[in-house]
């Protein structure tokens, strides 16, 4: 446990307790919000600290007084046993952990290999993590989304967010970011007549949101272009050029929104798109600046390159970057997905406990 990272970090909650007792801070909802992360990052491990503070001071006073009244003997073992659980637990929360923890996310999902089955299964993720949403607490919405013919989902793009501050700065992107990859089912498909089981992919991107102050875009770098939307609509979407397709032209980022009826409004989650996108591609390129570049999410939504399979007619889903097998995948694809959540949380915080940076999410 390092004594000077301790010191900082419990130096650095004193002033941001400070800051937001300040009531000016208030005036900008962005810095508050900010800080107000931060402060609940570092929560717990003042929390964490005072209690191991406290608990040595009470054991060496007990040590004390059971020189002159054994029953405090006892007392004395009983809190010698208590320390180390607090040591491991304040260790823990001095590892290293994700910058991004704390963030919301923006979530998408392509259909990939396997054609309308593929779009299916898209579709059943989308339902999956919105579900999981809604058991935490989380406020989803629909950034864009293309459906397939027989309702499946082509493409779609969700902005996932907590609630207020994330209780120790615990955030979407705390849960969801092992979920970028490639997604492989097997099952029946609805469309097979003869009750063959497919084997079928789907890719899922996750990237943290960022906020507006977090990347600077120049206007004059864009490319906007405004057509008709496309597909089920309401009366207007598809009679007005309401639909915004951005591009950045340095990057050659592309986004698209025609979700909404006004074309500021797809405008606007277009733009939360991009920044989302273009925030990853700069982390990405510092990352491979001081090292190798880390691997892509999705290289190709090929069945091969698969992070996690749904088998349907097992139950079974499997996590094979950890080798997580459980055999509740009706639960799972229902919203309940804490057990594979879970195994990947620990086994990333064993990875930092051991010096590496996280467990790699591709």
């Amino acid at each position: 446990m390092s004594n000077e990272r301790l010191t900082a970090l419990l130096a650095e909650y004193a002033e941001l307790e400070a800051r937001l007792a300040d009531p000016s801070i208030h005036a900008d909802q962005a810095a508050a919000r900010k800080v107000g992360r931060r402060f609940a990052e570092l929560t717990p491990i003042h929390k964490t600290a005072h209690e191991l503070d406290a608990a040595r001071a009470d054991l060496e006073a007990a040590r004390e007084l059971a020189s002159i009244d054994p029953d405090f003997a006892a007392e004395a073992a009983a809190m010698e046993l208590r320390l180390p659980e607090l040591e491991e637990k304040l260790a823990e929360l001095l590892a290293p952990r994700d910058p991004n923890d704390a963030k919301d996310v923006i979530l998408e999902i392509k259909s990939g290999e396997g054609g309308e089955e593929s779009a299916l299964f898209a579709g059943d993720l989308l339902r999956m993590y919105l579900r999981y949403a809604e058991r935490r607490g989380w406020i989803t919405e629909v950034l864009d989304s293309q459906d397939s013919d027989l309702g499946g989902v082509k493409d779609v793009s969700v902005a996932i967010k907590t609630r207020g501050v994330p209780d120790g700065g615990n955030g979407v992107w705390s849960r969801l970011k092992w979920e970028g990859g490639v997604h492989r089912v097997q099952r029946v498909p609805a469309t097979e007549s003869q009750g063959r089981i497919h084997t079928s992919a789907a890719g899922v991107l996750v990237m943290p949101e960022a906020e507006d102050t977090e990347v600077e875009i120049d206007t004059s770098d864009l490319r906007i272009d405004v057509y008709r939307s496309q597909g089920a609509g309401g009366q207007s979407v598809n009679t007005t050029d309401s639909a915004v397709r951005i591009t950045h032209i340095p990057t050659g980022t592309v986004v698209t929104c025609q979700n909404e009826r006004s074309q500021l409004q797809n405008k606007d989650k277009a733009m939360r798109m991009l920044r989302a996108k273009l925030a990853q591609l700069a982390e990405e390129q510092a990352q491979a600046a001081a090292a190798d570049a880390r691997k892509a999410q999705i290289r190709t939504v090929d069945r091969s390159e698969r992070i996690r399979t749904y088998n349907y007619p097992q139950n079974r889903i499997t996590d094979h970057r950890i080798g997580y097998t459980a055999y509740n995948l009706d639960l799972a694809v229902g919203g309940d997905m804490d057990g594979v959540l879970e195994a990947l949380t620990t086994a990333d915080r064993a990875a930092r406990l051991a010096g590496e940076t996280e467990l790699s999410r591709a």
